[in-house]
């Protein structure tokens, strides 16, 4: 069950461990890299990357990133930038319980607060995929995609 203290909080020395021990299925693992590699992909993005632990009372339930305001590609996309959700790993232990919707809508709720108008997302399609959960909260396929990967829009509107 949810409690009414679940929150996203950055990533801290504090709380840097509970996040690196967040753990997928295993069945999932080719579907979503580890957290670390999404911390060491936000040092190197830097303001790029928006990095958060989604915290349940004490507990480290699981961790989700944005990236803001990436340069797209301009000849494609007049705009040219875009943000969105770019990782979301929600520990074993904890899936099937709300945190990844609250993850999302969390991440969504900044990129509004931001002035963004469109969210993103991609994701690995096949067998076990979180695009049914991606459409399932109003993203919507673009026909678009990134590297293999289908990208996917929710307006934000």
């Amino acid at each position: 069950m949810i409690s009414s203290t679940l929150r996203l909080v950055p990533v801290t020395p504090e709380n840097f461990d509970a996040v690196c021990a967040v753990r997928i299925h295993p069945h999932q693992e080719h579907l979503v890299s580890p957290v670390v590699k999404s911390l060491a992909e936000a040092y190197a993005h830097g303001p790029t990357a928006w990095p958060r632990a989604v915290v349940d009372g004490d507990e480290v339930v699981g961790f989700v990133m944005a990236f803001l305001d990436i340069v797209w590609d301009p000849a494609a996309d007049p705009e040219g930038r875009r943000s969105g959700l770019w990782r979301l790993n929600v520990s074993a232990d904890h899936q099937g319980k709300g945190y990844g919707r609250f993850a999302v809508r969390a991440v969504l709720d900044e990129l509004r607060r931001r002035g963004d108008a469109r969210a993103y997302v991609t994701f690995h399609p096949g067998e076990g995929s979180p695009e049914p959960f991606y459409l399932g909260l109003g993203f919507r396929l673009t026909g678009e995609l990134s590297g293999d990967q289908p990208v996917a829009a929710l307006d934000l509107g």
